[in-house]
């Protein structure tokens, strides 16, 4: 160890502690550039001590480890806007407490964020070094680097004890991002989560004991509540599982028939329309005799194309002219495929907003950027996602399309023309990668804590611990 003017000398990361939170080891980011330090928290719940506020929060303290998990409180001393990296103001409760860093103890000031789409748990911010820090951005753990060993001993005790809710989460793929994401953010939360696969799913139609059963025989009958992620192609038979699970009094968080309207692309676009809001000329067929018309019923060329089965922007097709419009049109008819013809807004420059609506909230927006040559924003087609700003009124527009569907979770994706923002889809299985990574919310936790509330469950005071989620089997 290195001193001048008893300050010590630290690396560019270090491992910290904070006794007062129960908190051993926590790998931090120093970072002069950053005027406050902040730490890894969700599940952040205010509340009052002795007249005093204080406020109770959740705790990865491990990088890359989901499943360790801590419960910490402390006083609060202050609410603060703070900015962001990503250059995002958001107000943040400020608590202070003891610092160890190498053979020294001292109180700093910690903002309190979601730090899970970070590179760090933790961020050592400036004030926290002032007088005290020195820092050799050339070097790492100048004050000693924990081994896998060192790590397992100091949070290998704590165990994961399920008081929870009993969850389902009824898809196909569990290696998907977003399923594994909501596996992950359940159980980090007490709940016993488990992936239930459509394909392996049979039922008993009884009009006193429904039943949905499971591969092998099991009887699924525990369950608090069903987390839908039905696949398009898997609409039919997942709804009729979902429908099944409603039947038998499970809370389910996006119901069949909200799942079934929303997929049948034609006819949500006419429930949107019903309910008031704006969406893109759109012209629909059964007749290929009928095909001039329909181009020039949505403004001609160039149009957009969209097959009623297609997600993730597949089986959607611009047409640059008429006579290509003709072509793609005339050509999907022949095969019996039913389709969309929409007017294409130029002005939109190959940009959408993917608002994330839950409970009747945006919690998150992006704004997608179709890759250089395609003019289909989706992220599953090589667009690129940021932060967005968006208006009260697209804001309004999100909320009352997830309403009109009936969803409680949904992702809504809109335009914006000459004329104001247009609504394009609403999908009652929006993906949560891009949207997590690009706003660096906790879009998962977010929906679990959907299931608490409506469910009226409530979290337990004490520490939450190392835990996995299973597999049905």
């Amino acid at each position: 160890m290195t001193e001048t003017d008893d300050k010590i000398i630290v690396g560019s990361q270090e491992w910290c502690g904070f006794p007062e939170l129960g908190v051993p080891a926590i790998k931090a980011r120093v970072d002069s550039g950053a005027t406050t330090s902040s730490i890894h928290a969700f599940n952040i719940h205010p509340f009052k001590r002795h007249g005093e506020s204080w406020v109770s929060f959740e705790l990865h303290p491990l990088q890359g480890n989901r499943r360790t998990t801590l419960k910490c409180e402390a006083k609060v001393v202050d609410r603060r806007m703070i900015k962001s990296s990503s250059g995002i103001t958001e107000k943040r409760y400020v608590i202070s407490t003891p610092l160890s860093l190498g053979y020294r103890v001292w109180d700093i000031e910690l903002t309190l964020a979601n730090r899970d789409s970070m590179g760090f748990r933790m961020l050592l911010g400036r004030q926290a070094m002032s007088d005290r820090i020195l820092v050799d951005p050339s070097t790492n753990f100048c004050h000693g680097e924990l081994s896998d060993d060192e790590i397992d001993h100091l949070y290998g005790k704590i165990e994961k004890t399920h008081g929870g809710l009993r969850m389902a989460l009824l898809a196909t793929n569990p290696d998907l991002y977003s399923n594994k994401r909501i596996m992950e953010a359940g159980d980090e939360r007490g709940h016993e989560m488990m992936f239930v696969n459509i394909r392996h799913c049979y039922m008993k139609l009884d009009a006193t004991h429904p039943e949905v059963h499971y591969r092998g025989g099991r009887l699924l009958d525990d369950i608090d509540a069903v987390i839908t992620r039905i696949r398009p192609s898997a609409t039919f038979y997942g709804c009729a599982i979902a429908r099944q699970f409603e039947s038998m009094g499970v809370y389910t968080v996006n119901t069949a028939k909200a799942i079934a309207q929303s997929r049948d692309k034609l006819y949500a676009l006419q429930l949107l329309i019903q309910n008031g809001l704006e969406i893109p000329v759109t012209g629909f067929t059964n007749s290929p005799m009928d095909t001039r018309d329909l181009i020039d019923m949505v403004g001609g060329a160039p149009l957009i194309v969209k097959l009623l089965e297609g997600a993730q922007g597949r089986g959607v097709v611009l047409a640059e002219t008429v006579k290509a419009a003709e072509s793609v049109i005339n050509a999907f008819k022949a095969v019996r495929a039913n389709l969309l013809v929409q007017e294409f807004v130029k002005e939109a420059q190959g940009k959408d907003l993917r608002c994330f609506v839950i409970d009747g909230k945006v919690v998150a927006t992006i704004e997608r950027q179709a890759a250089p040559g395609e003019f289909r924003a989706n992220l599953h087609q090589g667009g690129k996602a940021k932060i967005v700003r968006i208006t009260k009124e697209e804001r309004q527009i999100a909320s009352k399309a997830a309403k009109t569907m009936g969803l409680r979770v949904a992702g809504v994706d809109i335009i914006r023309s000459q004329t104001g923002p247009l609504l394009l889809v609403v999908n009652s299985s929006p993906g949560l990668e891009g949207i997590e990574t690009a706003t660096g919310k906790d879009i998962a936790g977010m929906i679990i804590n959907s299931i608490e509330r409506k469910l009226g469950w409530k979290r337990e005071p004490g520490l939450a611990s190392v835990g996995k989620a299973k597999v049905a089997s």
